[in-house]
């Protein structure tokens, strides 16, 4: 008798099922969603609205201007293009207005970053008195500028002024700071960098307390010194202090107005961008649509080196 054996028979793999995906439906706009969008709107749109009538309007409009031959005080205005901007920028003068700008930028923030930082180590202490110190140094900031540059135009006075009279004692002549080019810059810078260090330190002050204290405690437990440690942990940790100073400290210098024109009203030897869209317009020269373009270049450099230091300095920051 014979046994007949079958073959096995194969199934086939099962076969996987994919859920269908219903497209998500769009969320409807109800009466939670309607009343907090009226409340949003009615908190910001006076703001919005001051912003651009004070703001943009003023900006757009400045633009307009500088296309204008204007006198100031005129009734009628003859539009000329671009011509004020080719007269700006091949005149002889806007070389040396440049060179002034760079320099008083450059040394009142440089001076007042690299005091403040200092003073905020100083004052990064738990010592009797740190309070009224802190207050102290910020203090000159608060303080209105047409003040601090009549306190200022009286100490460096030459014949009445305190500097000149700490310099009789040692008998040292009083240099002429108000008839020197040079030395009127030098005093502007000195006196800025005096009013803005504080805000820098009081900056500075709240990202030396943020610094995390057991990357201190480890460094000290692995012998760094105060130096390395200062190079190594606490000034990458300052970058994003830095960063936000930098641009800051940047945008006020370049728009600092009010202690030049108290201190230097002819602006000799310190006629900035902006000082010069002053003189152009209210200095005599009564060229309103000339000083709108000066006015007009300087908002472009405030953008043009906005989005310099956020592009290229920003990725350097270590945020914590």
């Amino acid at each position: 008798m014979s046994s007949v054996t079958s073959a096995p028979v194969s199934t086939p793999p099962p076969t996987t099922v994919r859920p269908v995906r219903t497209p998500p439906s769009r969320r409807r706009f109800g009466a939670r969603e309607r009343h907090d969008f009226l409340v949003f709107l009615a908190l910001a749109a006076p703001n919005i609205l001051v912003i651009v009538a004070f703001s943009y309007r003023p900006l757009l409009s400045n633009v307009y201007y500088s296309t204008l031959n204007w006198t100031l005080g005129a009734a009628t205005a003859v539009p000329v293009g671009f011509d004020n901007y080719v007269r700006f920028f091949t005149s002889p003068d806007t070389a040396e207005i440049a060179r002034v700008t760079a320099v008083f930028t450059v040394a009142t923030v440089g001076g007042s970053m690299l005091l403040g930082l200092l003073i905020a180590l100083v004052l990064n202490r738990k010592v009797r008195g740190v309070g009224f110190a802190r207050a102290a140094v910020f203090s000159p900031f608060v303080l209105s500028g047409v003040g601090v540059g009549l306190i200022w135009v009286f100490m460096f006075d030459p014949t009445v002024g305190v500097i000149a009279a700490v310099l009789r004692t040692v008998d040292l002549p009083s240099p002429q700071w108000f008839n020197d080019p040079s030395l009127s810059l030098v005093m502007v810078i000195i006196v800025y960098v005096w009013k803005n260090m504080g805000y820098a330190a009081v900056i500075y002050l709240a990202g030396l307390q943020a610094v995390p204290r057991d990357l201190l405690e480890a460094a000290a437990i692995d012998g760094a010194g105060r130096l390395r440690t200062f190079r190594s942990i606490i000034l990458p940790m300052l970058s994003p202090t830095t960063f936000f100073l930098l641009i800051t400290s940047v945008l006020n210098s370049l728009q600092a107005f009010d202690i030049i024109r108290i201190m230097t009203p002819l602006g000799r030897g310190t006629t900035t961008l902006i000082y010069d869209a002053y003189l152009q317009a209210f200095g005599g020269y009564n060229r309103a649509g000339y000083s709108a373009t000066v006015s007009t270049v300087l908002f472009g450099l405030l953008v043009l080196f906005t989005a310099i230091q956020m592009l290229v300095l920003e990725r350097r920051v270590h945020y914590r």
